[in-house]
């Protein structure tokens, strides 16, 4: 217990207020793909799938890209500064998406969040590992990353509780968590000791970019991040397209009665007043397999070579995220996200540890940097997945209009007189179906589960990508890494 003394009291303040931000962030994340594009009836925003998968993609590849110069600019100003710039952009970006409804505005509001968290995230992790020495690191990092995962365990349960009141509360609860580091960082965080940085901010830029130009001249290193770019691209799925999928065509009451047949408490905690279960809690099983067992996967592929690790890891986690769109169970789903979990748990941290393996030693923290790059365009690209291509194959809203048409009936434009529900409601009277029959009936003619193959075979691809890349280039060098 002694070993707990010797971290610095910025240190623990550090840990809260990453427990908090991603109680902030998640437990927004985790509901928005269903607030972008829900009926407006329902107080969600009802825009289309491409623009839910443009606002989301290229905003959230902006958190991981723009960290690559926000770290730069928080040496100079110092990390306390850009703590309280971070915070007061998230505060006033969660508020600002609680009261505005045009698409531009949403856009604007969510990147105002988008860009408080580019600041506070390369600030964060360089405040554990400038409070942590030798011997404290391996657990400073561990706690850091136990506060991570409760935080994006408990912030989407709180989301989807007071979503059922209103959705403004759920902007109020992630602006309420950025109050509280607000107060954290004004009266306790010290800031921590660091080198001088002499330079200017615009030279510090100026290397900034001379330093992405060295490293991209390493051709075997961007090959890798490229490959990369595909895993992110394909795990992105979970938050960009799942819930709207879960949302659209899965029938929850089914698992909510079986819930309720075993202990109605936990089905009522859980279900919502209608007698269902929120999408965004059955995503949220995600982080609690994550909690349950990383420390048991992170063991059984110690000894692993990271590419294998990683391979291994990407098939299994592409298994996963096509089980999970290739049926229309919410029971399935279960199994579908644990299996998807295990693969990502194998092979998420193994990629950070395979860059930190392939630098140069004296290059070792400017490729770490470096590795936020594929995450970046991963979410870029999940954003055009989970919006054109969604949009075209899966979307109930499009194939309601497609079967409609085909009928020679009238479709309105959907707006605020008209709305998504008006239509599906429109489809049940012109068919004669009941909402239960006509989504049954909507999945057997068009196969909307048919975007599984999509989502698989970016997967698929990226491990080829890798087992090539393994034998034809690491394993030339006699590198097996």
């Amino acid at each position: 217990m002694n070993i707990f003394k010797k971290f610095p009291k910025t240190f623990w303040v550090a840990n809260s207020s990453e427990l908090f931000e991603r109680w902030a962030w998640y437990g927004l994340f985790n509901v928005l793909a269903i607030y972008l594009t829900d009926p407006t009836d329902t107080g969600a925003l009802g825009f289309s799938q491409e623009q839910k998968g443009a606002l989301m993609g290229i905003i959230s590849s902006m958190v991981y890209f723009l960290p690559v110069f926000t770290g730069a600019i928080s040496d100079k100003i110092g990390y306390k500064k850009s703590l309280i710039i971070a915070f007061v952009l998230y505060f006033v970006g969660y508020l600002l998406m609680g009261q505005v409804s045009s698409y531009t505005a949403v856009f604007i509001a969510f990147g105002i969040v988008g860009l408080g968290a580019a600041i506070f995230k390369p600030i964060i992790s360089a405040t554990i590992s400038k409070t942590t020495t030798k011997e404290t690191s391996s657990l400073g990092f561990g706690i850091f990353y136990m506060m991570v995962n409760f935080g994006a365990l408990i912030g989407p349960v709180v989301a989807s509780k007071l979503r059922e009141e209103n959705w403004n509360y759920v902007f109020f609860s992630s602006a309420a968590a950025i109050g509280i580091n607000i107060l954290l960082v004004l009266f306790l965080y010290k800031e921590p000791v660091k080198e001088l940085n002499k330079d200017s901010l615009l030279d510090s830029i100026k290397k900034i970019f001379l330093n992405i130009i060295t490293v991209f001249k390493d051709w075997k290193f961007l090959l890798f991040l490229l490959l990369i770019v595909g895993f992110w691209t394909m795990y992105m799925q979970l938050f960009f397209t799942l819930p709207v999928f879960i949302g659209q065509w899965m029938d929850t009451t089914i698992l909510y009665d079986a819930i309720a047949s075993i202990s109605p408490m936990l089905a009522s905690k859980i279900g919502t007043p209608t007698g269902e279960i929120a999408p965004e809690m059955i995503l949220n099983i995600d982080a609690l397999y994550i909690v349950i067992f990383q420390i048991m996967i992170s063991t059984f592929v110690m000894k692993w070579k990271a590419l294998n690790a990683m391979i291994s890891g990407i098939f299994v986690a592409a298994v996963g995220i096509g089980l999970m769109f290739m049926f229309n169970s919410p029971f399935f789903v279960f199994l579908a996200i644990l299996i998807f979990a295990f693969g990502e748990m194998a092979s998420s941290p193994k990629i950070t540890e395979y860059i930190g393996l392939i630098a140069p030693k004296d290059k070792k923290a400017l490729y770490m940097g470096m590795s936020f790059l594929p995450v970046a365009g991963g979410n870029f690209f999940a954003g055009i997945l989970s919006g054109n291509v969604y949009g075209a194959m899966s979307d109930k809203i499009t194939i309601i209009t497609k079967e409609l048409t085909k009928n020679n009936i009238t479709v309105p434009e959907i707006s605020e007189s008209f709305t998504q529900t008006d239509l599906i409601n429109l489809a049940c009277n012109k068919l004669d179906m009941s909402q239960t029959e006509l989504t049954n009936y909507l999945w057997t003619t068009y196969n909307p589960d048919n975007i599984w193959f999509v989502f698989t075979a970016i997967g698929l691809v990226t491990v080829v990508g890798l087992i090539l890349y393994n034998k034809f280039i690491i394993k030339t060098e006699k590198k097996e890494l």
